[in-house]
């Protein structure tokens, strides 16, 4: 069955229009990541199928069910959001309680879930506490713990990692996969970070100005993508673009190289001098200043090379990547 069907939704706000003829659909137990800039519409996106916000125009479905006049509290979904929203008067077990209190669940049923719930976010030590009594990624897991209680048909994340920092952001990330695999269920998560997307999504829904760019596996967009926002959106460094006369004389297309596709070579077709190198362990960043524009190339392992230097790359054409005027990519 279908988790979620979105069929010519639109959204406007006033004589603003923010989102634009958006068709999309979610397949039971398929985790999906909506991710795009800022301004994109992601968020109003998730709060439409939320129920948060009324939809303009088209359908939404929710197990095959329209639930366009549907109140939030009715669609059978659990919503996680970027603030925790966790009642700080309340201890970590009365927050997960709570709406099961509100739904006339019976003692046993809560007991069991909340058990359920804590066990998979390793929560049981925390159980008498207060959010205040909490740091950050404790009160995430209870945020989180709060949706899975629910059981609901479908689970919405709203930039939940976003007030973590960097260390805490990589393990519940890997939690939130982890829990992903447990449950088997059906997942939308709102990201501006494309690492983020790219490490959890099934399938990725990429956005710019209320439009669906592109939808497909993480891979599948990294490696074919359709036009030259989403090449240069997914991918950390982002894929560098080049006026590709400047290694294919009269050639009027831009070209797109991965970081990772350009690799050291003397007498190499791309010349340039260092301005700036990242020596990060592993990998080692070289920003290249060329004649038509700076390049950044992603090295494997460590590499003596230092700003001011003048240096040779070549590349495999089979990586490139060329793009249209408009930024539609030509195969």
């Amino acid at each position: 069955m279908t988790a979620l069907s979105l069929k010519n939704v639109n959204k406007s706000f006033g004589p603003v229009h923010v989102l634009k003829d958006i068709n999309l659909e979610v397949e039971d137990g398929e985790f999906v990541v909506f991710v795009g800039p800022s301004g994109c519409g992601k968020s109003t996106l998730l709060r439409v199928i939320a129920g948060l916000e009324d939809a303009t125009s088209g359908e939404i479905h929710i197990a095959g069910e329209q639930v366009n006049l549907t109140p939030p509290s009715k669609r059978g979904i659990a919503m996680v959001f970027q603030s925790y929203a966790l009642y700080p008067h309340l201890n970590v077990r009365g927050n997960l309680t709570l709406a099961l209190k509100q739904e006339r669940q019976s003692k046993a049923v809560i007991e069991e879930r909340v058990e359920t719930a804590s066990r998979m976010l390793g929560l049981e030590p925390y159980l008498d506490r207060y959010p205040s009594e909490l740091s950050g990624g404790q009160r995430q897991r209870v945020a989180i713990g709060r949706a899975i209680v629910r059981q609901p048909k479908l689970f919405l994340f709203d930039e939940p990692l976003s007030n973590l920092d960097a260390a805490l952001r990589m393990n519940t990330r890997i939690e939130i996969a982890n829990l992903h695999r447990q449950l088997s269920a059906s997942m939308i998560y709102v990201t501006h970070d494309q690492t983020e997307a790219m490490t959890l999504a099934d399938k990725i829904v990429v956005l710019r100005d209320g439009r669906v760019e592109q939808i497909g596996s993480p891979m599948d967009l990294y490696n074919d993508p359709a036009n030259r926002f989403v090449a240069g959106f997914l991918g950390a460094p982002s894929m560098n673009f080049l006026p590709a006369s400047t290694l294919t004389p009269d050639d009027p297309r831009e070209m797109g190289l991965r970081p990772e596709d350009i690799r050291l070579e003397g007498g190499g077709p791309i010349a340039g001098t260092v301005s700036h190198v990242e020596h990060l362990g592993g990998d080692t960043n070289v920003i290249l200043q060329t004649q038509t524009t700076p390049l950044t190339i992603r090295l494997f392992g460590q590499h003596a090379i230092a700003p001011g230097e003048n240096a040779q790359f070549g590349y495999d054409p089979a990586r490139a990547y060329y793009f249209a005027q408009d930024g539609q990519r030509l195969r």
